[in-house]
């Protein structure tokens, strides 16, 4: 039987599609495949079937941007096979883990948060909130290509200092600067010279 109007043969279709995207001694084929979730519903059959075949997922959210935060990425729902330790070392597989389990709590609170509001949350949850929301702003990224849209000039950032600035703040050696110090930043010394600039 078919589920949701799609064909029932559609994993043995999709599965002969993806086994012919690979590498041999002639050469080899990398795909980026743009994939419509419907609704924003990641348990379709569509993006299900195709995400089981992916080495990695980047996931755009509405909810992210409607927070004016670029790119709209959701770190929650994105995922990569690279992200391990005998890949990527030991601390940006840590630092990286940590950053989803921040987001993830937050995630859960928000529930929480909108019924109660924050003052009753305990001091350990509202650590958790702030950093979280630090790290949501830090995750945004100014873009050559979007100077003109943002007036903010673009720019580069090496991936040490990338799991550093993270690092800082799951470790909150960041928790007395604001969280709009962190938006549209490049690297994390870029967030605390603006916590300065806005503090005089």
């Amino acid at each position: 039987p078919s589920a949701v109007g799609y064909q029932p043969t559609l994993a043995t279709e999709m599965g002969e599609l993806q086994e012919r995207i690979a590498s041999t001694k002639k050469g080899s084929i990398t795909s980026v495949q743009a994939v419509y979730v419907p609704a924003d519903d990641l348990t379709d059959p569509a993006p299900a079937t195709t995400f089981s075949h992916l080495d990695a997922t980047t996931v755009l959210s509405r909810q992210i941007s409607e927070m004016g935060i670029y790119p709209a990425v959701d770190p929650l729902d994105s995922t990569s096979r690279i992200l391990d330790p005998n890949i990527v070392g030991n601390e940006h597989y840590a630092v990286a883990k940590t950053v989803q389990e921040t987001l993830q709590k937050y995630k859960d609170l928000q529930d929480i948060i909108a019924i109660l509001g924050m003052d009753e949350l305990s001091d350990e949850d509202k650590l958790v909130v702030q950093r979280a929301r630090k790290i949501q702003r830090f995750l945004s990224q100014p873009f050559f290509v979007a100077e003109t849209f943002t007036g903010t000039p673009g720019k580069y950032v090496p991936l040490k200092e990338t799991i550093r600035g993270f690092k800082m703040i799951v470790d909150g050696e960041l928790d007395d600067l604001p969280e709009q110090a962190f938006y549209m930043v490049g690297d994390i010394n870029d967030a605390i010279e603006k916590a300065k600039k806005m503090q005089e």
